[in-house]
């Protein structure tokens, strides 16, 4: 994190050095929260947490020291015929980049006639549009998308529909979908959704792309703190039944609700989703980015009486344990935060709304490193992160032990290996679409990828390297995709960006499975008996991690199937490291050979060899099981059947 992202931070770290920063407790107190025992909100510097009036207030002084003329509270035309935006082409009207007539560009917008500007036209050379919902870049015409693409749209392997992984932030099992338990008669519960995980007329399978949005919420800002708390407040329409699924989930034990309190300075929280019912309003954000304004309006009113029906239901029902109840009840929202809409954030969190699509799509193949990335104009870190997008009943079957089970679908958290380049290409729209448009917010990504990328620093990053591409532009006059690239990183460079990691701290990235010999079973291919971890912690792995028992008798199983006649080699991948197991059971068959193996997963090197299968017979199978064995971590990433030449 660079530039004038890092130097908010630094403001940041500014402010908390000073002892009347302090009012409801100590910086001492505040570093020693368990929750730093293993990441400090605080490093070099810069300090990475903040209360939400302390933001506000740097952002606001940013304004005044730049003299900039900010127009709050006026929304774009959308209903306009025209979408609120006046374009040209070869009849260029209003300011023009010279030499750019004969090409599509904006010359202005213009804004709802009941805002308090009356509906004026804003003119400009260029146009940065900075909303999470890329409003003005959709009426501009600009090509983007709006859902979950097909695994098969960009050669992915998170994209799209996902039960399999969706294994965080997941009900446990058994819990009924159904007002009364265990009787489908009865009818749903409220938010558990009509249908399957799949798309009506889309294959059964993951990876199958879909219309559907990640959930969205309010992050919160609570304390506990008596002087400083303000009650939750019960919502008009509250109605307790729409809780009973996180009822049912308590009454097994579950004690994480607090989990996502994540402290800020001065007792207070930062708070967002956990669990397999909590925050987020899974399923009411899908119609969200192509909504009207009214109907943008509707949503967030409905997704704020969800949150504080939650937040109440938690510290009032009799339904509740009484455990959870007394803890809850020492929570309240920020009396000195947000002090001018209810104490209530003034903003819904929009996690991902449209996605342009432009001259270059970051995807998982780009962030991961599989690819090189053109152009760099910043950069991302966090994992590739969607969170659940629907709730569904996963039925039994025949099985008359059974019951249905609700569940839901599309969590997944799967890092891209280390920091990675986001390419300028991937901020400005097709030329023949705009020459005089940035989009450093909804950015040309897919949606996994998209979900590394939204991150408010990383949003910084790219806002800023849009005005300095939009400077160069008007200074050379020239579409915003003909801005000399050196001239931009040269610019960017001097004013603190970080454009890549130095060749001191690059990591080793992620190995394709597609790019090795033979036939290769990844990890996430196997299917797991008993408890196994997904980490990258070791590079280099194959795809997008491996998994880890660190317990005896956990079985991995799979299967291959040999491509052509001829003998084979199996052999096993797994990083290693001095903490692992050093007799991992592995037992390979055919139909007619057996093979038997105690693997020391310390000894160097990322492949171990199982054993020879002579004279397989195409299309013959081997079948494997992996069992972890006890001294050390039992690890797999791979296992491949390897033609022997």
């Amino acid at each position: 994190i660079g530039g004038l992202s890092r130097q908010f931070y630094r403001d940041i770290a500014a402010h908390y050095e000073r002892d009347e920063a302090w009012r409801q407790q100590t910086r001492e107190q505040y570093l020693a929260h368990p929750r730093f025992e293993k990441r400090t909100p605080t490093t070099g510097d810069a300090f990475w947490v903040f209360e939400p009036h302390v933001a506000e207030a740097i952002f606001d002084r940013y304004v005044d020291e730049n003299e900039l003329e900010v127009v709050r509270g006026v929304r774009l035309d959308r209903a306009a015929a025209d979408g609120g935006v006046l374009m040209s082409g070869n009849t260029a009207t209003g300011a023009t980049l010279p030499g750019t007539t004969a090409q599509r560009r904006i010359v202005g917008f213009r804004t709802r006639a009941d805002g308090p500007d009356g509906g004026a036209i804003y003119r400009g050379r260029v146009f940065i549009d900075a909303t999470y919902e890329g409003d003005l870049m959709a009426a501009a015409g600009i090509t983007y998308e709006v859902g979950r693409e097909g695994n098969d749209r960009y050669g992915e392997t998170i994209n799209g529909v996902q039960t399999a992984k969706a294994v965080k932030h997941q009900f446990p099992p058994g819990i009924s979908p159904y007002v009364v338990a265990g009787d489908p008669s009865s009818g749903r519960l409220p938010h558990v959704h009509a249908g399957g995980p799949y798309p009506d007329d889309g294959p059964q399978r993951d990876g199958v792309g879909d219309e559907r949005v990640q959930a969205y919420c309010f992050r919160t800002c609570m304390t506990d703190d008596p002087s400083n708390r303000v009650p939750f407040p019960k919502p008009e329409g509250y109605d307790a039944t729409e809780y009973e699924l996180l009822a049912r989930v308590l009454d097994t034990g579950w004690r994480g609700v607090w989990n996502k309190f994540d402290p800020a300075p001065n007792r207070k929280t930062d708070t967002n989703n956990h669990g397999a019912f909590s925050m987020d309003y899974i399923g009411g954000s899908d119609e969200y980015p192509e909504a009207s304004d009214e109907q943008r309006e509707a949503i967030i009113t409905e997704h704020r009486r969800y949150q504080q029906g939650l937040l109440w239901f938690l510290g009032n029902e009799s339904r509740v344990p009484a455990d959870v109840r007394e803890t809850m009840s020492k929570w309240g929202l920020a009396a000195d935060e947000f002090v001018d809409s209810g104490h209530w954030p003034h903003q819904i969190y929009v996690r991902e709304a449209r996605r342009m699509v432009g001259p270059v799509v970051m995807t998982e193949r780009l962030i991961r490193g599989f690819e090189p990335t053109p152009q760099p104009v910043g950069m991302g870190s966090y994992n590739m992160d969607s969170h659940n997008t629907q709730r569904y009943v996963h039925e039994a079957g025949e099985s008359p032990s059974a019951d249905d089970e609700v569940r839901n679908e599309g969590d997944v958290q799967i890092s891209p290996g280390g920091a990675y380049p986001i390419s300028y290409g991937a901020i400005v729209p097709r030329q023949a679409e705009c020459t005089n448009l940035l989009v450093p917010v909804a950015v040309s990504a897919s949606h996994i990828a998209y979900g590394s990328i939204r991150m408010e620093p990383v949003f910084m990053i790219l806002g800023q390297s849009a005005a300095v591409a939009a400077q160069l532009a008007l200074e050379q006059s020239v579409p915003v995709q003909e801005v000399p690239y050196e001239q931009l990183k040269s610019r960017l460079e001097e004013l603190g960006q970080v454009l890549d990691t130095p060749d001191s701290v690059t990591h080793r990235r992620a190995i394709l499975a597609e790019s090795l010999g033979g036939v290769v079973a990844d990890d996430e291919d196997l299917r797991a008996v008993g408890e196994w971890k997904r980490s990258t912690a070791t590079r280099p792995h194959i795809g997008s991690g491996y998994l880890v028992a660190g317990e005896a008798g956990r079985e991995l199983h799979g299967r291959l199937v040999a491509p052509a006649d001829g003998d084979y080699t199996l052999r096993l991948a797994a990083p290693p490291s001095g903490n692992r197991c050093p007799q991992t059971k592995v037992v390979a068959e055919t139909d007619d050979t057996r093979t038997e193996v105690q693997l020391d997963l310390r000894t160097e090197g990322l492949w171990k060899t199982v054993g020879e299968f002579a004279g397989l017979a195409k299309g013959q199978a081997v079948e494997f099981v992996v069992v972890s064995g006890e001294g050390g971590y039992t690890v797999v990433d791979a296992v491949q059947l390897l033609p022997a030449e």
